[in-house]
């Protein structure tokens, strides 16, 4: 059966099928989830969990250094505490998408619930950035089918990536964030990273920042660039085009 048939089903399967999406390309593909940069010779660098009171200037100096941008999925409970960080961030010239408004997984909560917390992570976002965010990432990258009607009906876009750096352990390094996430780049690849620490190891933001300018000149070696995401135009399923 089709993921998009089975989630109108409302069995185990159905509520099954999204949250296998971040491992299983198959199934983000038949969910219309996007994982990929649709800009031609491009590549997205994605950051979950912030602001952070340090790791987000970090890794803004260090963008800023390579002169590259990157799309930010912003906690509205982070973002609550700490607003200025939240619209340096947009001043610049990055994007900012919604992580929730508490990290918590979707899969537990009810729609009202749900439309609770994308209601006010989405204000209070678009309140410190003055940018109305449209793109939308689920905490741990975890859709239930509730979760994936309520993101779309507010004309969201829904996004996963291709390559993740596992920087949210206490084991990553610099180098091994950056071989996980850039080592034989292709374009299209939306890259995972974390520029907080808040739902994590502590201090893991640091291998994050320190993988940075190897990510990146692994990028520009690749013959790519680096692009923030506006909207559902700039994401794909596909492989690439």
């Amino acid at each position: 059966m089709r993921a998009a048939a089975l989630l109108a089903t409302g069995t185990a399967a159905a509520w099954a099928a999204p949250a296998l999406a971040p491992v299983v390309p198959g199934v983000a593909a038949a969910l219309r989830l996007p994982t990929r940069c649709a800009l031609p010779g491009a590549v997205a660098i994605t950051f979950d969990d912030g602001p952070h009171p340090q790791g987000t200037p970090a890794v803004l100096a260090a963008l800023a250094t390579m002169g590259a941008w990157a799309t930010f999925f912003l906690v509205g409970e982070r973002v609550r505490r700490d607003p200025g960080l939240a619209a340096e961030i947009a001043a610049a010239g990055h994007a900012v998408g919604v992580h929730g408004d508490r990290h918590r997984t979707l899969l537990r909560l009810g729609p009202r619930a749900l439309e609770d917390d994308l209601a006010r992570a989405a204000a209070t976002i678009a309140d410190a950035t003055g940018t109305v965010p449209v793109l939308h990432r689920a905490p741990y990258g975890i859709y239930s089918p509730v979760a994936l009607r309520a993101v779309r009906a507010r004309g969201w876009t829904p996004l996963l990536w291709s390559r993740w750096g596992r920087d949210w352990t206490r084991r990553a390094t610099p180098a091994s964030v950056a071989s996980k996430v850039a080592g034989a780049l292709e374009t299209g690849d939306v890259l995972l990273l974390h520029d907080a620490d808040d739902y994590s190891a502590p201090g893991c933001w640091r291998a994050t920042a320190g993988a940075l300018p190897r990510i990146l000149d692994a990028i520009a070696a690749a013959g790519l660039r680096p692009v923030p995401l506006a909207g559902a135009a700039d994401v794909t399923h596909a492989p690439g085009r």
